[in-house]
């Protein structure tokens, strides 16, 4: 089935996969090489990101890394409309994407710099009314789980407590959870009058390093459990590529290309990355090797 979303009345066809490409104007990102801190350096990144193929870029203002404290809905503002404004004027038909749970920030993003598309890791729960916020505004809004306390998993090891050892079927039970924590919140959406929702199973938040994987392994199992949905993937750097080789961010680049190519291969429709010209080429060799 052919998946598209729109963005300010231009259709984006996710027939071949796409790029998102990352753009923190934050100081504390865990990965350095993702930050702009300066108007400049800002729309200097951008047009990079863009140059090497990115379909879309993702402006985050409040760091979510592990163990972060979110910075105040004022000060994430400060931070952002700076870039965005920078932003709109250098490159006026880029695809925009903002992560935020804040309605209000999502609001103002929209409205002040026509930004295209809404990237919540909260799936709307740490903000009450971001769900109608995005129906009002009409953009296309991405559905993350595991990034508020009702969408956390339970631990594997309790899972398989309670079912027993050795059959598999804690990963049952896992992509089960995930698959109602996104239709329930999907269905929300589509009641409320958005249109267009994309899904990130959410690799990093609330879940183990095996509950990771296992997700990982079973992507087709939610492509087939959400047709007519995008699929986006955020694997780039993460804790479970370089906690598992023992090595820092800055060195996980070549592991985060095994796993987008993994992740293409499971279904993705979307690969959020930090690092845009490897995944595209991933993308082209995946795209050869497939047809």
């Amino acid at each position: 089935m052919e998946v598209s979303i729109n963005i300010r009345g231009r259709l984006q066809d996710f027939g071949s996969p796409c790029v998102m490409g990352i753009l923190n104007v934050t100081p504390d990102s865990f990965y350095s090489g993702s930050r702009a801190e300066t108007a400049e350096a800002v729309v200097q990144r951008a047009r990079r990101l863009l140059a090497e193929g990115a379909d879309m870029l993702d402006l985050g203002a409040c760091s979510t890394r592990p163990n972060s404290s979110p910075v105040s809905e004022e000060e994430e503002w400060q931070r952002l409309a700076p870039a965005l404004e920078a932003l709109r004027r250098a490159l006026p038909d880029a695809a925009l994407s903002v992560d935020t749970f804040r309605a209000s920030i999502a609001r103002r993003s929209v409205q002040d710099f026509r930004v295209d598309i809404i990237n919540d890791i909260s799936g709307g729960e740490l903000d009450s009314s971001m769900f109608e916020t995005v129906a009002e505004l009409g953009v296309p809004y991405i559905l993350m789980h595991g990034g508020s306390p009702a969408s956390v998993l339970p631990d594997e090891r309790a899972m398989a407590a309670t079912i027993g050892e050795g059959s598999g079927r804690w990963e049952d039970l896992m992509i089960g959870e995930v698959a109602r924590y996104l239709s329930a919140r999907a269905q929300l959406l589509h009641s409320l009058g958005v249109a267009d929702v994309i899904l990130d199973p959410g690799f990093g938040f609330g879940k183990t390093m095996a509950q990771n994987y296992a997700l990982l392994r079973r992507l087709p199992d939610l492509m087939t459990a959400f047709p007519g949905y995008a699929l986006l993937v955020g694997l780039s750097r993460k804790r479970m590529v370089h906690s598992l080789l023992n090595i820092t961010p800055e060195e996980a680049l070549n592991g985060t290309t095994v796993l987008n190519t993994l992740a293409l291969q499971g279904g993705a429709q979307l690969l959020r990355v930090h690092d845009v010209r490897e995944a595209v080429e991933a993308i082209r060799i995946y795209m050869a090797y497939k047809s």
